[in-house]
């Protein structure tokens, strides 16, 4: 990825690229193998973008890369979240 920043569409375009990949594995394995892609290889800024054009509806995501991204998102939430000791 070059030093400019990304744009909520040019990160979309990737996402589905990436979807068009994984289609083959099926829509019950697709978005997890997708999420992991993302997860592995794209920076952490890309995909907290990315998730925050989901949370701003996620207009032109495709159906498998839409449940991916909220994978990613339940997964950073669920870093996130504080321990409670007693």
């Amino acid at each position: 990825m070059s030093s400019h920043k990304s744009t909520p569409e040019r990160l979309v375009y990737m996402a589905n690229q990436i979807g068009k990949f994984f289609v083959s594995q099926g829509k019950d394995k697709a978005p997890a193998a997708i999420a992991e892609h993302l997860k592995k290889f794209w920076d952490p800024r890309m995909r907290s973008a990315i998730i925050a054009h989901l949370d701003a509806g996620g207009a032109g995501l495709d159906p498998m890369v839409l449940a991916a991204v909220q994978t990613l998102r339940t997964a950073a939430t669920d870093q996130v979240r504080p321990v409670i000791t007693r």
